[in-house]
């Protein structure tokens, strides 16, 4: 298999985020889509990696993953970028959950306060695409933050929203997709000069002098960075999910065999050639994710896998899986 980053059991999450992470941070400040998603089987550490699971605090822990980390970096340059200028960029945040084909908000006010399967919590979400070709999302709550702890309590509140449930191979499995994202809004002035030629009359030669005329133009930049937690594929002879968990895990297999069905005609080169059909709309799931894999984001996909003898052929299907989603151009 060849990846761009391999990361032995050892590895810090700081050393994960510097280098895979931060050169789409960057991007993101110029402007472009980002995505990171997380892949892996049940209780590989793919929520551990992203940081979306655990008790949030504004200052930094060794353990932080790479969402938290995320949110500092955010914040840290853009008050280097613009300094005393907070009027020149807006953040908002939006947290969803992919629920057995449900899309539910997690930031939505009645999800705070009631269960997953009540009708109070689940809010119309629908999925369009515009004249652009862009998806977009209606429905969803885009909250405006204004510093990292605002940022971080709506990252714990949608994180302790999110169904979780125990199986035989995790204590606190994700019971569903969750994707966090980020929208950044830069206001950008450039002045524009232009140099017209004007007549004046009182030169001792009658001769045209240059007069400089300056104006300023403000564009909006805006772009989005999703974090995307997928639930760990499961073995139901291996979790022993009964009842709820069992239909669970059938909804959160057949969403990421979707996603792999389109990363496979993404990545196969023949297909690419002859302008093959892409099966964005056999999932709710690959729908939400169409312009991170095919349109104009770029994405990372990071492959968690167990060191276990026991869970070999989960990890030799998971590089399967991620060896495919590396030949997507």
């Amino acid at each position: 298999f060849t990846f761009d980053y391999v990361y032995p059991p050892a590895t810090q999450q700081k050393d994960v985020y510097d280098s895979c992470v931060m050169p789409l941070v960057n991007t993101f400040f110029e402007g472009y889509n980002a995505t990171i998603l997380a892949y892996g089987q049940t209780g590989s550490g793919k929520t551990y990696t992203m940081g979306t699971g655990s008790e949030h605090s504004s200052t930094a822990q060794d353990d932080d993953g790479i969402v938290p980390r995320f949110i500092r970096t955010l914040f840290r340059q853009l008050e280097t970028k613009y300094p005393g200028q907070r009027s020149n960029y807006q953040v908002a945040v939006s947290f969803l959950e992919l629920y057995n084909e449900d899309l539910v908000d997690l930031l939505a006010p009645s999800t705070a306060n009631a269960s997953i399967s009540s009708n109070a919590a689940k809010k119309e979400i629908v999925i369009r695409e515009d004249a652009q070709g862009q998806i977009r999302w209606h429905g969803v709550s885009e909250v405006p933050v204004d510093s990292p702890a605002h940022l971080f309590d709506y990252l714990q509140q949608g994180s302790n929203a999110r169904t979780t449930a125990s199986t035989d191979m995790n204590h606190s499995s994700s019971r569903s997709h969750a994707i966090f994202s980020v929208i950044l809004k830069q206001t950008v002035s450039k002045e524009a000069t232009d140099t017209d030629p004007v007549a004046e009359p009182l030169t001792p030669v009658d001769q045209v002098a240059p007069v400089d005329k300056t104006s300023t133009t403000t564009n909006t930049i805006v772009s989005k960075f999703h974090f995307v937690d997928l639930a760990g594929s499961e073995r139901l002879k291996r979790t022993n999910a009964q009842g709820d968990r069992a239909k669970e895990g059938i909804a959160i297999n057949s969403g990421l065999l979707a996603l792999g069905n389109v990363i496979s005609a993404l990545g196969d080169d023949s297909k690419r050639r002859v302008a093959a059909h892409v099966p964005y709309r056999d999932s709710k799931l690959t729908r939400l994710l169409q312009d991170s894999l095919g349109g104009n984001s770029q994405t990372l996909m990071v492959a968690c896998v167990s060191p276990a003898e026991a869970n070999v052929n989960e990890t030799l299907s998971t590089l399967k899986y991620a060896n495919r989603a590396r030949n997507i151009r």
